[in-house]
Formats: C-alpha cells, structure tokens, sequence
C-alpha cells in the first residue's frame, strides 16, 4: 500500500479542494461530517480563514468523497467549484498578470503553494500549451482514487482558465491512462473536446493562441504583491518537507543511483544515526522512501516508455527481473504487465 511523505502531515494549505468536495456532497444530501469524518476537520472550521490542512487529511477526505459519493462524476463537479477566487493569493497573481504567458510562468512556479492533488508538468510546442498531471494522493492508476484525483485535477484546471481566459476558451485534447468510465458522456459534456482514454499519459492540451489574448484584469501593483506573498509560502513549503523530502527529490534526480542510507547522510551533512533519527521522527523510513520512489519510477517507465522488464529492474537496482516483479507486486497488488499501455 503507497504510504504518502512525511511532508503529507504538515498544515500549510487553504483548504478550498476540501471544501469543493463538501460542498458538492452536501448538494447530494451527504452530511458534512462523514465527508469529513477521520482528517481531524470540522465543518465549523473549514470555511475559516485561519484553516490550513495537510496532504493527509486532503487524503482522507478524498477517500470518503469517493466512498460516500451517490452517483459517479463528483469529482468532476467538485473540479468546476474550484473558481480562480478560490486560489487566494495564488489566484490574485494569476489574474493581475501582465500577459497570459507571465501567468503561465507564474502557475508552474508556484502551483505547490496550493497543495495540488497532482504533480504537474507543463511544456509548449510551437502550437499548443500541455499539462501533465500525475496525482500526488494515488500514485496507482488502478487504483479508483487515482481516476477521482485526476477528474478533480482536470475539471479545476478548466475552471481555473475558464476564468482567465474566458467563456470561449476550451482544450483542444484531454488523453488520460485509464479506462473509460461509466460516466464518460460527463467529460464530453464538461471539456467539450476530444478525450481520448487508455493513453500513456494523462495531460490537457490547449491552442498557444490562448496566450496572445489581452489580461483584462492586469495591475502590476497587485501582481507584485500577490507574487511575494506567494513566494513566501511556496519558501515555507519546500521548508517542512522535511529530510524525507530531501532524500526523494535526491534519488529522483538521479534515477537509476540508490546510495546506502549512510551514502544519503553524508550528502545530507549528516550523522546516519541522526538521519535514521530524524526519519523515524517524520514517522518513516529510508526503505520506506527507497520503496515509494522506485514504485514511482517503475510505473512511469511502464507507461510511458518501452523499456523491457528486464531493462527497468536493472534501471531501479535489482539483479534480476523476478526481484523487480515481486517487488512490483507487493507495492501495487498487480503485476508490471498490468501498467502496460495496449
């Protein structure tokens, strides 16, 4: 079972994707406290300016939305509650940006200061704009929360440059990893484009004409202050992630390089007691982070590349391709050929 990081504990993110998630179920007729109910909230709270809460109580309260739900497609209209005012800060710097493409640079430099649900990654062609997303809270695309996640992910992001853009502003192609479920006809209803399922990738395309359009709210006094208030949370994020934190975004950096946990401590300027010590204070491990960041790997060179079993147990440290497997199978409950995109 994925166990999220450490930095999944600290309270350091507005609380407006749990609130859209309330919200919607409470349209349903489901009470507040269920939907909230193990994530340490109170409806009484949620709505208050002060509220902050972390990764794991996002988590929790993903995981009962998607339990509690009485029909499928809630996360999608959760996705559409996500309105660029509900982004603080964030949303302000977005809005008062002087150009599209300013507001562009700005999204993919500060967007953790939201919490996303999802890691996100974004290049331009000479024609189109592309987001990829990969959610955070389930990292197993068999896994139904991580269809929930993405919907949530996506539906926000069209909300989110439906209010930048405009009224007219659609994508111009959605193509998502998994099968294509029950209530399919919601996605051509909300994206009102193309969406192409059981794809290597989950991403979001848009014309980069988008980008030339006029920002009708632009102020450079606004955006300023916006931006430094946003640079400064984004500072207080990297900050309490922690060594865990420190030692995931090592070996992802360095793909194929696994270093003993004593390796790790002198790169970390640390005693390796004092690294264990400080791991197991973050309630983890370095096996436990090893394990995450390989299952991580493993599944993004299952979908999206043509690597062999064999190539990507030797690119993840093991000496054969049953050791991989096996390992696989004990991260995921499934086998690697299920990843395999037809």
């Amino acid at each position: 079972m994925h166990r999220p990081p450490s930095a999944f504990e600290q309270r350091i993110y507005p609380a407006h994707k749990v609130a859209a998630l309330v919200g919607v179920l409470a349209d349903q007729g489901v009470p507040a406290a269920d939907v909230l109910a193990g994530s340490g909230l109170s409806d009484a709270r949620l709505n208050a300016a002060a509220t902050r809460v972390s990764y794991r109580q996002m988590l929790a309260v993903f995981r009962n939305a998607l339990r509690l739900t009485p029909k499928p497609g809630l996360a999608l209209l959760a996705g559409q509650r996500m309105r660029v005012t509900a982004y603080g800060m964030y949303g302000y710097a977005l809005l008062s940006s002087p150009t599209h493409a300013d507001a562009v640079d700005f999204a993919v430099r500060h967007h953790r200061v939201m919490g996303p649900v999802a890691d996100m990654l974004h290049e331009q062609t000479d024609s189109e704009v592309v987001y990829s997303y990969r959610p955070v809270l389930a990292p197993d695309p068999s896994d139904p929360l991580y269809r929930f996640v993405t919907e949530f992910q996506f539906a926000s992001h069209l909300t989110l440059t439906t209010d930048l853009y405009g009224p007219a502003f659609r994508f111009s192609r959605i193509r998502l990893s998994y099968p294509a479920p029950p209530h399919a006809a919601m996605y051509r209803s909300i994206f009102r484009c193309p969406v192409e399922f059981r794809q290597p990738v989950d991403e979001l395309r848009f014309s980069v004409r988008w980008l030339s359009e006029p920002m009708p709210l632009a102020d450079p006094i606004t955006n300023a202050m916006a931006r430094e208030m946003c640079e400064k949370s984004l500072a207080e994020a990297d900050k309490v992630g922690g060594v865990a934190a420190d030692i995931r975004r090592i070996l992802i950096e360095q793909p194929g390089r696994f270093p003993s946990i004593e390796v790790l401590a002198d790169e970390l300027k640390l005693n390796p007691r004092t690294l264990r010590r400080k791991l197991d204070a973050e309630e983890t491990s370095y096996r436990v982070v090893l394990a995450d960041v390989r299952m991580r790997l493993a599944i993004g060179y299952l979908r999206e590349t043509k690597m062999t079993t064999e190539e990507i147990a030797s690119r993840l440290g093991y000496s054969d391709a049953a050791n991989f497997r096996h390992a696989f199978v004990r991260w995921t409950g499934n086998s690697p050929s299920d990843y395999r995109v037809a």
